[in-house]
């Protein structure tokens, strides 16, 4: 099991895919990837005399691949998925999310959902993600300590609100900013594995006193940040009447201090103008496109390949409940598909459509970027994988078609194994089924 020194090697072997670039996979077929003490040291086609004492846990015939990252999911909207898209967003707020958020008030409630929630993320190979919660700090803690018990590697945050939403939804100024400080602090000290994200749920429902305050505690604490921004024409409109001095709407995240460089992700952004785009290429915000919600709620089609051209961070997010399901290669598949779509709309018909390689990249290794050295077997990357036994080859297929059919028709239920930081990650809560 070990080498020298104590060192853990360990080899995997199997059908290895990955995506160093997004212009194109890397392929290895019957390869290894050579794992130590939970990070890649090298991926190669055959073990030399060098490693014949390192174990091996043989896969052949299964697909390697990195795990899954969603930079954008609402865990207590799980209850209402494939609810409600008759609506568009502010519509559906007001009816379906805001009085299911209501009863996460109740400690219980948010016990059974979130356990569900977070069994649904690991079936579907979704090892890391990017959560808001409620605006209720009990609830939000049992979140976080249900996600350390599970094994799995997200970011959550307790959503801050103090206007604009049902009275059940909202919190004062000074509680919200009190609320989150304690739970930033509980988390450094009792969550090591799951880290806190500030999360205004959006310019409407949040005051600039407590934008200011959040903004503060951004730069005090050095956290990341996740909210929405030009998700609809509506929403747009409305933080143009709350905000008329500032320009546009993502300069008000940027003016309170929420827009922190590297840290910062910005769900849909499918309305930005030409200075908002410079500013988020600027201050590196991770664009989290999420293809399912923006058709289901009739936001809009966010011009990916516009987006990557300008050089702009672009991410994947299933959005649930927006999103109808948690499952990442439904929303790989439906990124490629939107792009298509878009090709039909006057003023876009030459841009050229994701490719495959461009969006297994966006839920991989760009989506991974967000939590450190993660979504790539390049060396000193962490060992977050997938092993995938996607079905009978008669077809003989090739390894990058075999991934592009597991994508496309076969999704998480195909899963067989689950890796994070190179630990073999089993069914969360099994044993209290």
């Amino acid at each position: 099991m070990s080498t020298k020194e104590g060192i853990m090697l360990k080899a995997y072997r199997g059908d290895i895919i990955f995506t160093p670039t997004p212009q194109e996979f890397s392929v290895l077929e019957d390869g290894f990837v050579l794992v130590e003490d939970g990070t890649v040291k090298d991926v190669v086609g055959s073990l030399g005399a060098e490693y014949a004492e390192v174990p091996v846990i043989d896969r052949s015939g299964c697909l390697i691949i990195p795990g899954f990252n969603d930079l954008h999911v609402h865990a207590p909207q799980y209850p209402q998925a494939g609810l409600g898209f008759d609506c568009e967003l502010l519509p559906w707020l007001d009816r379906y999310t805001f009085v299911d958020e209501a009863r996460f008030a109740d400690p219980d409630v948010a016990e059974r959902w979130y356990r569900r929630f977070l069994v649904d993320l690991w079936q579907a190979g979704t090892l890391r993600f990017s959560a808001f919660a409620t605006l209720h700090t009990a609830s939000t803690w049992r979140l976080m300590e249900l996600a350390q018990e599970s094994g799995l590697r997200p970011l959550i945050g307790k959503v801050n609100m103090d206007r604009n939403a049902p009275d059940s939804l909202i919190e004062s100024t000074a509680q919200s900013l009190a609320d989150t400080e304690t739970l930033i602090h509980r988390a450094a000290e009792r969550t090591p594995n799951v880290g806190f994200i500030v999360t205004p749920r959006f310019v409407p429902s949040t005051t600039p006193e407590l934008m200011e305050g959040l903004g503060e505690l951004v730069a005090h604490y050095h956290l990341p940040v996740q909210s929405h921004l030009d998700e609809n024409r509506s929403e747009v409109a409305w933080v143009r009447d709350l905000h008329p001095d500032i320009p546009t709407y993502a300069q008000v995240y940027e003016h309170y201090g929420l827009m922190p460089r590297g840290r910062t992700v910005m769900a849909h952004c499918i309305w930005l103008n030409d200075a908002e785009r410079a500013l988020l290429r600027d201050r590196q915000v991770t664009v989290a496109h999420c293809a399912q919600s923006n058709l289901n709620l009739q936001s809009g089609i966010m011009p990916a390949r516009r987006y990557l051209d300008m050089g702009l961070q672009v991410a994947l997010g299933s959005d649930v409940a927006a999103g109808h399901v948690l499952d990442m290669t439904r929303h790989i598949v439906m990124s490629i598909e939107a792009s298509k779509a878009l090709r039909f709309i006057p003023g876009h018909e030459d841009e050229r459509p994701l490719r495959l390689a461009e969006a297994f990249y966006m839920a991989t290794k760009q989506g991974g970027s967000f939590f450190g050295r993660v979504g790539s077997f390049e060396s000193g990357y962490d060992f977050d994988a997938l092993v995938v036994r996607e079905g009978d080859n008669l077809l003989d297929l090739s390894v990058e078609e075999r991934l592009e059919r597991f994508l496309y028709a076969k999704g998480g239920a195909a899963i067989e194994e689950r890796y994070v930081d190179g630990a073999l990650v089993p069914r969360p809560f099994a044993e209290k089924e």
